[in-house]
């Protein structure tokens, strides 16, 4: 799906982030699912739509560094 697609979606990107361009943004939307894409797009490119399920695993894996290079 193109992110602007998703008309009324507020998107954001963790305070921590640079202004590097190489952020991901996070829309939470009204019907449960977590919608991403990428910052450097300005608003023009993919979304990747994950379920509230899909996201809260994703979340956690990522929390937990199971997708750190060895």
């Amino acid at each position: 799906m193109m992110s602007s697609d998703l008309v009324g979606a507020a998107w954001r990107k963790s305070s921590h982030s640079a202004n590097n361009h190489q952020c991901v943004e996070v829309a939470l939307l009204p019907d449960g699912r977590v919608a991403t894409r990428d910052s450097k797009d300005h608003g023009t490119g993919p979304a990747l739509l994950f379920t509230a399920a899909a996201w809260t695993a994703f979340h956690r894996a990522a929390a937990n560094g199971e997708f750190t290079p060895a």
